[in-house]
C-alpha cells in the first residue's frame, strides 16, 4: 500500500476520533483542491483539541470569567494569559467555523487586542516569537532595501523619492527612521498601493473618518500644528481592521506592522489581495519563512 493511502487511513481514523485540524481541512463538495483550508506560512497549531477535561460549556465559562477581567482597572496580567492559554482551542474553533467579525472578537475575546497576548497568541499559533523575529529581520534586511530603493527610486515616480527625501531631512532617531522608511517603501518598490497598507492622518481627525475604507492597515497618526518649514511628528501608530482601531499606540511602525501580521493569524484573516507580494515578502523574508 502506497504511503498516500497509509496517510488518507490515518487521517481519516483521526477524524473519527474527533480531532479538530484534521476536519477542518478535509475535502468539502465538490470543489475538490479548492474547498480545502490552507494554512498560512508558519501554522503549526491551527485548531488545537480541546485541553483534557475541558469541553465547550467548561471553556465558555472561562471565557466569561476572561471577559470580566478585561473590564477591571487594574487587571490580573497572569491571570488573564492563564485562561487564554486555556481557552485557545475554543478561540480558534469560533474564529475558524464561525468566521466573526472583528468587533465580535472585541467583544468576546479582547484580550487577544493586548501587545503582550497578541505575541502570546502568535506563538501558540506558529511556536515562534512575534516582535522580536520581526525586529530582528527588519534589522537585518534595512541596509540593502535602502540601497534598492535608492538605486532605482526613478522606476518609482516622486512616491519613492519623496519618500527617500523625508529621510534624509531627519536629523534625531536614524535608525527608526531609516525602518520606517524600508516598511513604508516596500508596497511601492513592489508596485502595490501603498496608501491600502498606510495611512497617514492628523491627531484631531474624527477617529470614525481615520479608519474609513480600511480594511487592513496601519494609521500613522501626525500633529497638525507643524510649521510648512518643519517635519511633522508621528504621535502614534495604531492597527486597523474592518475599519476599527484595534490596537492603539504601537511605539513604531515596525511594531504595528508585526502586530497587524499577527492578528491577521489570531483572527484567520487572509492576506490582502491587493498588498500580495507585499504580504509575501514579509513572510519570507530572505527566502527564509520569517515566521518558522
Amino acid at each position: 500500500m502506497s504511503i498516500k493511502y497509509k496517510l488518507g487511513n490515518y487521517r481519516s481514523k483521526l477524524r473519527s476520533a474527533g480531532c479538530n485540524e484534521v476536519s477542518i481541512n478535509r475535502k468539502r463538495g465538490g470543489d475538490g483542491a479548492s474547498a480545502v483550508k490552507k494554512a498560512k506560512r508558519g501554522e503549526v497549531n491551527y485548531m488545537p483539541d480541546h485541553p483534557k477535561g475541558q469541553s465547550d460549556d467548561s471553556l465558555e465559562e472561562e471565557r466569561l470569567i476572561l471577559v470580566e477581567e478585561m473590564k477591571k482597572k487594574t487587571k490580573n496580567e497572569v491571570l488573564i494569559n492563564q485562561k487564554m492559554s486555556l481557552t485557545f482551542s475554543l478561540r480558534r474553533k469560533e474564529i475558524v467555523e464561525v468566521v466573526p467579525m472583528v468587533s465580535e472578537v472585541l467583544e468576546r475575546w479582547p484580550a487577544v487586542f493586548l501587545p503582550n497576548e497578541l505575541c502570546d497568541e502568535f506563538k501558540r499559533i506558529t511556536s515562534v516569537d512575534l516582535l522580536k523575529t520581526f525586529r530582528a529581520s527588519i534589522h537585518q534586511h534595512t541596509p540593502q532595501l535602502l540601497k534598492l530603493y535608492r538605486a532605482r527610486k526613478g522606476a518609482f515616480g516622486t512616491e519613492m523619492e519623496d519618500l527617500l527625501n523625508k529621510l534624509d531631512q531627519q536629523t534625531t532617531n536614524i535608525v527608526t527612521h531609516r525602518k520606517q522608511t524600508v516598511l513604508e517603501g516596500l508596497p511601492i518598490f513592489l508596485r502595490e498601493d501603498s496608501s491600502a497598507l498606510f495611512k497617514t492622518c492628523l491627531d484631531k481627525t474624527p477617529e470614525d473618518r481615520q479608519t474609513r475604507g480600511m480594511k487592513v492597515g496601519i494609521l500613522i497618526i501626525i500633529e497638525d500644528d507643524a510649521t510648512p518649514t518643519t517635519l511633522p511628528s508621528v504621535t502614534k501608530f495604531a492597527v486597523v481592521l474592518e475599519e476599527v482601531i484595534v490596537l492603539k499606540d504601537a511605539p513604531d511602525l515596525q511594531s504595528a506592522l508585526a502586530y497587524l501580521f499577527g492578528l491577521l493569524f489570531a483572527l484567520d484573516f487572509e492576506d490582502p489581495k491587493q498588498l500580495k507580494y507585499t504580504f509575501e515578502v514579509i513572510e519570507k523574508g530572505d527566502g527564509h519563512s520569517l515566521f518558522c
